[in-house]
């Protein structure tokens, strides 16, 4: 049946504003400035972590305005060699790329072996191996800083001198920066790049704050107990503690035989604690180390 007039509304139809139609995960005029005071809460945990690592007076920690830019444009802005580390905030599918520069390693090496904290000029091309246990216990106070700061589980996945070959994230992807740069007296400031992937600035900043520290349990924790119990730790035994200087350091060569002397009592750590001492020995064609005292 055909109407004889044309049905008018009585009313202009509903419209809704653009903030109500937008995805409520894309929060971004939240993002940048969440990303800020993130940035702000890893230099303070970050300032503390270093006073640990070379049990001096923490130093000045300042983080700078965050910005957004993608991958390939980030890569360019990281030298050719630096301590990259790939890691996961929470969840293996939330990484987050770390960067800290070369010449702060050498120069914590150089100090490590009684130097005066000197990075050697030109750089090298990749880190030589006295460097990795300093690549190593830098990047655990990275993770300790960005794990406090965003009150969850920070964690290594892997790790590159290289950032083209650490390929942490597509050319393409959407990353926010934070540079929190570190004041060495005497020496020019050294920076830690922190990029975050669009989508895990959103899973972890989506609501305007970082995550919240859980609060802690009252009570002692059970080691045995579930959570704890099955948690793998790396204990290393320190066979040999010595000295040597950087020059000759650096010109070590395959071939090259250094005397050492494996102490009667090994101390066994996690991390930096020593949790026991030991002596040498062998078990079925392997060398063991029997407990002698354990804290």
């Amino acid at each position: 049946m055909k109407p004889e007039r044309a049905f008018v509304a009585e009313r202009q139809l509903a419209q809704h504003c653009p903030e109500l139609l937008q995805s409520k995960d894309a929060a971004p005029v939240q993002l940048m400035p969440a990303l800020s005071r993130l940035g702000d809460g890893a230099a303070r945990t970050l300032s503390n972590a270093l006073a640990q690592l070379t049990a001096g007076e923490p130093p000045l920690v300042r983080s700078k305005a965050p910005r957004e830019c993608t991958m390939a444009e980030l890569s360019r802005d990281i030298a050719p060699l630096a301590a990259n580390s790939l890691l996961t905030a929470g969840a293996p599918d939330m990484p987050v790329l770390a960067s800290l520069d070369a010449e702060a390693v050498l120069r914590m090496v150089d100090r490590a072996f009684g130097g005066r904290g000197e990075a050697p000029s030109p750089l090298p091309s990749a880190f030589p191996l006295s460097a990795e246990l300093m690549v190593s216990r830098l990047e655990g106070v990275v993770v300790t800083a960005l794990g406090q700061a965003l009150g969850m589980t920070v964690s290594p996945l892997r790790r590159d001198g290289c950032i083209v070959q650490l390929a942490p994230f597509a050319d393409d992807e959407q990353v926010g920066v934070i540079t929190l740069e570190v004041d060495d007296p005497g020496r020019s400031p050294w920076k830690v790049t922190v990029a975050f992937p669009q989508s895990v600035m959103i899973k972890l900043l989506g609501d305007g704050e970082p995550k919240a520290p859980k609060p802690a349990r009252s009570g002692r924790i059970d080691p045995m107990g579930e959570t704890f119990g099955p948690v793998p730790l790396t204990i290393s035994a320190v066979l040999v503690d010595m000295r040597i200087g950087f020059a000759e350091l650096s010109k070590l060569q395959p071939g090259q035989i250094l005397p050492v002397a494996v102490a009667r009592s090994v101390p066994l750590k996690v991390g930096d604690k020593t949790i026991a001492h030991g002596t040498i020995g062998a078990l079925d064609d392997r060398v063991a180390v029997q407990i002698t005292q354990a804290f």
